[in-house]
């Protein structure tokens, strides 16, 4: 059996993907900051009948989110998908002339470096499966820029300029690399925002393996 690793797990779209994908045979790692609340979400879903475990680490911290991803691939099988949606904090949310350089330096720890450390610390086992996904769910200011929250409005950015190039980098090896674009957010019971949703649709990118970019909607006007 192979894994997915959500790591930014969360009950809202954590979760959603978590069910979506063990429905299709994958065990699941989830990886978030307190060890209780993947616990408790492993719990969960083992009693819905999935292969769950729970792993804390701060992807803030490249030694405890590579340990954590080594210890559910030990635990759990090769990481065959990686889903990278952890969820911003409040302080990068400021407007852009209120932002400073540490705000952004965080930020980009956040989103970049930590897409950076799961990327090289799962890629081996990918290679060895000989196939594999990394996918991101970001909001619309990772494509259009919002000066009221500068903090991810740059982090996102990069962190699709990194991905959009490990697609390209990576394609001929069986790895895809894709990016789901939420506007607006996530709502739950909406038509295309809802978890479940949403999650369906990075199940797709990843059975599909098609451009690099999806948007869940159209970013508004």
């Amino acid at each position: 059996m192979t894994t997915i690793a959500v790591v930014g797990a969360g009950p809202g779209l954590g979760a959603a993907v978590a069910r979506r994908f063990a429905a299709e045979g994958l065990s699941v790692a989830l990886v978030s900051r307190t060890q209780e609340h993947v616990a408790d979400l492993a719990g969960v879903l083992a009693a819905e009948g999935a292969t769950a475990r729970g792993y804390a680490a701060d992807v803030r911290d490249p030694g405890a989110l590579g340990a954590a991803l080594d210890a559910a691939a030990a635990d759990l099988g090769p990481v065959e998908v990686l889903q990278y949606s952890p969820l911003p904090a409040r302080d990068y949310l400021k407007p852009v002339l209120g932002t400073t350089a540490e705000d952004l330096d965080q930020a980009l720890a956040f989103s970049l470096h930590g897409l950076r450390t799961a990327v090289e610390r799962v890629l081996p086992g990918m290679r060895g499966l000989g196939r594999g996904s990394v996918l991101l769910a970001n909001g619309g200011s990772a494509i259009r820029p919002n000066p009221e929250v500068a903090g991810t409005s740059v982090a996102f950015a990069a962190e699709a300029a990194y991905a959009q190039m490990l697609h390209a980098a990576l394609a001929p090896e069986g790895v895809h690399v894709g990016q789901l674009i939420i506007p607006g957010g996530i709502e739950p019971g909406h038509p295309t925002h809802d978890p479940a949703v949403l999650a369906g649709r990075l199940w797709t990118m990843h059975a599909d393996r098609g451009d690099f970019r999806v948007l869940a909607d159209r970013m508004p006007d």
